[in-house]
């Protein structure tokens, strides 16, 4: 099967999205679709996905014109869409979701619940997933939420598979299984297009590339005549750094004051015996692999979830941090990992968004001051190079990307003493990505104490002055130096022990 779409335009208003676009994908190739947020690349697929309109240009399926009038016409003519944002019912079980809109019934006319479920199950066995098909998708995290998306366009026998950033919420394991699945569908003459910010995995499973940037097609080819800094480069439009940013300490004197310091925090559950602290000024990385307790421990810190013993001290001042509000007042500030979930408000503009946390700060006798937020918005809609339409747009009018930088604005405006980012750059494009660095080194030297909570080593090893590597609820080390480096990172993510210098060791 193949795929042409030929001199494709879209505009929302004034703006113009998608600027006279050709290209093409065919059966038995992974080709990467990359562009900065915003570029285009989710406009441009929802027309091939039926989702939104063309305003001109033709769409070609094996050299047959075609219109996609609804996400339903694409099915049908052997495209599937697993899109960025998750298309799943949470109050349903995850076997019904993987039939959601084409349910198997009885003679009767009611649902065959049990084939679903059995059917659901060899999907699962097949690709070697460790899921129960009957589990509510509400008490799945999000990288198995991914994982059945994918799953499910699996089971639609699509020739044609488009993949929007599927591997961003995704542990290394499991980017592995699904680059396994992707191998196998290539061999069985299946086409994939695959959209990512993460530019090694394009490297590693893509054989070719068509980069959009501002609306149009700035770049195509062969994926082995590039390299990552070349891509970079094509999607931002000048030369991208991928040098460290961790500043050089002489020691550990020049550091300011201690400002958070844990001892012996636990909940039994999540997380157990944690200590540590961090000073004025610091970066500092936690990171290690799916389920490690990390999100959850920083969420007791910033008092959203409870914790049963230990203690918690700001300044060298014990306190007892009861809820978010008074984390926000004791200058915490924690951005979370998943923006669509916990980060955003979908019924309000942009200016609502950003500025939220905000509310008390800028209010006198219960009316809040619309002129101070705006100010505070522009400075930061200009430090983040946030691409937006008007203030007052919905924040659904904006790429995942630019959602992500509103959500930092928001706490930025806060002026926090210490930092909290769980995987601040997720879904991010790299341009984007380099302004979030710099405004994270930037926040340090003003003595903010910034904690970074990522997945991703290189992230950790780039930006930070040191790091923890949790694994199964408690700190299994403490790296920095040379020791920062993804082979000791991933020993400890595992359950390894550090490797002692051979003068350290027992004699």
């Amino acid at each position: 099967m193949k795929i042409e779409m030929k001199n494709i335009q879209k505009s929302f208003g004034n703006n113009d999205v998608i600027k006279d676009v050709s290209f093409s994908v065919q059966g038995g190739e992974i080709c990467a679709l990359l562009g900065e947020n915003g570029a285009g690349k989710s406009t441009l697929m929802n027309i091939l996905g039926g989702v939104l309109q063309m305003d001109s240009g033709s769409i070609l399926v094996d050299g047959k014109k075609i219109n996609f009038e609804t996400p339903g016409d694409s099915l049908e003519a052997g495209i599937a869409f697993i899109h960025q944002e998750l298309n799943l019912i949470n109050d349903l079980p995850i076997y019904e979701n993987m039939f959601m809109g084409r349910e198997i019934k009885t003679k009767r006319g009611s649902l065959n619940l049990k084939e679903m479920y059995d059917k659901t199950a060899k999907m699962f066995e097949r690709m070697n997933v460790d899921l129960d098909p009957g589990k509510m998708v509400r008490d799945l995290d999000a990288s198995y939420k991914q994982i059945v998306e994918i799953c499910r366009a699996m089971m639609t026998n699509a020739s044609i598979i488009i993949m929007d950033e599927p591997t961003t919420s995704l542990t290394d394991s499991e980017i592995k299984r699904v680059f396994k699945m992707m191998e196998t569908m290539k061999e069985q003459n299946v086409g994939l297009i695959f959209i990512s910010h993460k530019l090694n995995e394009v490297m590693q499973i893509c054989n070719r590339y068509l980069v959009l940037r501002d609306g149009n097609l700035a770049a195509e080819g062969s994926v082995s005549d590039v390299t990552t800094k070349d891509l970079a480069s094509y999607m931002v439009g000048y030369d991208v750094r991928t040098e460290s940013l961790r500043r050089e300490k002489e020691n550990d004197e020049k550091l300011g004051d201690e400002v958070l310091r844990v001892e012996g925090l636990t909940d039994h559950q999540f997380f157990r015996d944690i200590s540590f602290s961090i000073n004025v000024g610091e970066i500092v990385g936690v990171t290690g692999l799916l389920g490690d307790g990390r999100s959850e421990l920083f969420q007791a810190i910033f008092g959203a979830e409870k914790f049963l013993s230990g203690k918690i001290y700001l300044n060298a001042t014990e306190v007892k941090i009861k809820s978010t509000y008074q984390a926000i007042k004791e200058g915490i500030a924690y951005l979370p990992r998943n923006r669509k979930e916990n980060g955003i408000i979908k019924d309000m503009n942009i200016i609502e968004n950003a500025s939220i946390a905000t509310w008390p700060m800028f209010s006198r006798h219960g009316v809040i001051n619309t002129d101070k937020h705006w100010q505070n918005f522009q400075k930061q809609r200009e430090t983040l190079r946030l691409k937006m339409g008007e203030h007052s747009d919905s924040i659904n009018s904006l790429s995942g990307g630019n959602q992500q930088k509103v959500v930092l604005s928001k706490w930025l405006a806060a002026n926090p003493r210490i930092l909290i980012l769980d995987n601040p750059t997720q879904g991010v494009d790299v341009g984007a990505k380099e302004d979030i660095y710099d405004i994270i080194l930037k926040l340090a030297e003003e003595n903010i104490a910034i904690i970074v909570l990522s997945s991703e080593a290189q992230e950790i090893i780039r930006v930070c002055d040191r790091a923890f590597v949790m694994y199964h609820g408690v700190i299994q080390g403490e790296v920095r130096d040379e020791m920062m480096n993804e082979h000791t990172i991933m020993r400890l993510a595992t359950g390894g022990e550090l490797e002692l210098e051979r003068s350290e060791q027992p004699l």
